[in-house]
């Protein structure tokens, strides 16, 4: 009885992985997951606002402070992303907010060209919230700026996905990440 045990375990493991790795799931409860996200904050431009990406124990924080010294006002963390499949339409994320505005966004590299596409997200204080975002709803932008002329967001053309807050807001920021799913849905 042991053995079929055993057997009925390791199955299920195998299982879970694959549908794991099939819908391209970050799971945040996960103590490794954000030694893959680097931090860029507006000192690339002279600014002083400071965020990262780190582990609690439980769950991965999106945490930081704004300032508007020199001209800054955002904090970003973003991570690469491998070929994604043409059937993905969607993205299901898991947080606890803080009451702030942040950015989903997906970067592409296509004929030579990056593009940054964003899609906001307003969060409740202490509220644990899953929201769906449909790829064909992210706005092309560059610093900010909305761009017209970008072409479609298509999930082969993502290389990197990460989070950014420029709230205007100079103050403390804490976005608790649970998990982020990559979705095919009607």
């Amino acid at each position: 009885m042991n053995l079929l045990r055993i057997i009925i375990t390791i199955v299920t493991i195998i299982s879970c992985r694959a549908w794991s790795s099939e819908l391209k799931m970050m799971d945040f409860t996960n103590p490794n997951e954000y030694k893959q996200w680097t931090a860029v904050n507006d000192n690339v431009m002279g600014g002083i606002s400071t965020g990262k990406l780190t582990y609690d124990g439980q769950l991965s924080l999106f945490t930081g402070e704004l300032s508007f010294a020199n001209n800054g006002g955002f904090s970003s963390v973003n991570r690469a992303l491998t070929s994604l499949t043409s059937n993905i339409n969607a993205v299901k994320l898991t947080y606890l907010g803080d009451g702030r505005t942040y950015q989903l966004r997906f970067t592409t590299w296509k004929d030579g060209y990056r593009t940054n596409y964003k899609h906001e997200f307003v969060t409740v204080k202490g509220q644990q919230q899953s929201k769906i975002f449909y790829l064909n709803d992210f706005k092309a932008v560059f610093r900010g700026r909305l761009l017209s002329d970008a072409p479609a967001l298509v999930p082969e053309d993502i290389k990197q996905v990460g989070f950014l807050i420029a709230d205007k807001q100079p103050l403390p920021f804490t976005l608790k990440l649970i998990e982020m799913e990559l979705q095919t849905l009607e």
